[in-house]
């Protein structure tokens, strides 16, 4: 059985949707443009290199702006109802606040869960492929010099390749319960297969110790090794240079340096920053809904649309000041982001319930 929206559901959501996508569009590309005019002699000549280049920023516009535009396209939805008088229009015709906001919060909740699914792909990794064309493209990619933990050793490796997908020159270090150094692995080269680093031509210096002191040492030669299971390129890269990791790559981060007891507050401050903070958006759009008159003779058209943009940064500007106190340890990330999130959560559930039938 098909199921077709009721007329004035159509007739809201449709009105939202074009203003969401104007404001949008608008606000991506008056971002991409000024980064462009940033950066754009750090850009090679090459016009396809440049479009590339701006095609990529807005791509990180869309995903850092669609939240404000899901509230500014609020805002202008309802101020142009009640200049046009449909607004009272609809009221006359029985329909309560809830049901006038029902469309609102469809479009918004679904625009709020494709960006949710646009995060588990490339998407996520616009910025970082922008930044590095302008560090001298592809060659950007590659570090040097990596060291960090794994289960209960410890790894270098010269440089990693997340493009081959390969690290050279690596040394493994076993360290034992006293503190000792128990053994180490090194290998020139090794690759990653989709779920772990197969390192080939291996050498294995064991140490012998007596008294607590080393007696000596016992070389060994294997071809090949795995190691490093689920430490995709992208997570070392995330764990060694802080760069950006997709949801679903977060999640699996976030697993494997819990079970090594490893510190986790900046990647939990990435994952409520990217799944948590959008919802802002639609706790304000519930609640200036609720709260803006109905009736052009009841409202100061200047001020509540000054008083509504300024409750929208100001909100805004605090959960970004909060998540940043998170990421640098300041607050654990759970009261930095959750918990704010909560709060509003909270007053616009009670303003949905209890203050829906004020005009």
């Amino acid at each position: 059985m098909r199921v077709i929206p009721k007329l004035h559901f159509r007739y809201l959501a449709k009105h939202y949707f074009i203003n969401f996508l104007a404001l949008l569009l608008g606000l991506s590309a008056a971002f991409t443009m000024i980064d462009y005019f940033q950066h754009s002699q750090q850009l090679e000549s090459s016009s396809n290199y440049t479009i590339m280049y701006i095609f990529l920023m807005w791509q990180e516009a869309l995903g850092q702006l669609y939240p404000i535009a899901i509230v500014f396209a609020g805002i202008m939805t309802k101020i142009s109802l009640i200049k046009s008088s449909n607004m009272v229009a609809l009221h006359s015709f029985g329909y309560t606040k809830r049901q006038l906001f029902t469309p609102f919060f469809v479009v918004a909740f679904g625009i709020y869960l494709s960006f949710m699914w646009l995060q588990t792909t490339e998407f996520s990794y616009a910025k970082d492929k922008a930044v590095a064309m302008l560090e001298d493209g592809m060659r950007a990619y590659a570090l040097d010099d990596l060291f960090f933990i794994y289960d209960d050793d410890f790894v270098y490796a010269e440089k990693l390749d997340p493009i081959k997908k390969e690290m050279k020159n690596i040394t493994i270090f076993r360290i034992g319960e006293d503190n000792d150094l128990l053994y180490t692995v090194i290998a020139k080269v090794a690759k990653y297969d989709g779920h772990s680093w197969l390192a080939k031509d291996i050498i294995i210096k064991r140490l012998i110790y007596s008294e607590g002191s080393i007696k000596r040492y016992e070389i060994y030669t294997q071809d090949s090794l795995k190691t490093l299971v689920g430490y995709k390129p992208k997570v070392i890269e995330s764990i060694h240079e802080g760069k950006a990791l997709d949801i679903v790559d977060m999640g699996k981060t976030f697993k494997l340096l819990d079970e090594q007891h490893l510190n986790t507050k900046k990647l939990r401050s990435s994952i409520y920053s990217k799944i948590i903070f959008p919802l802002f958006a639609i706790i304000l759009l519930l609640v200036l809904f609720f709260k803006m008159p109905f009736h052009a003779r009841y409202m100061n058209l200047p001020l509540v649309l000054s008083a509504s943009l300024g409750v929208t940064f100001l909100f805004w500007g605090l959960l970004f000041a909060f998540n940043q106190m998170g990421r640098n340890g300041v607050l654990s990330p759970e009261l930095a982001m959750p918990l704010p999130i909560l709060v509003g959560l909270l007053y616009a559930l009670y303003v949905y319930f209890l203050d829906r039938e004020k005009i």
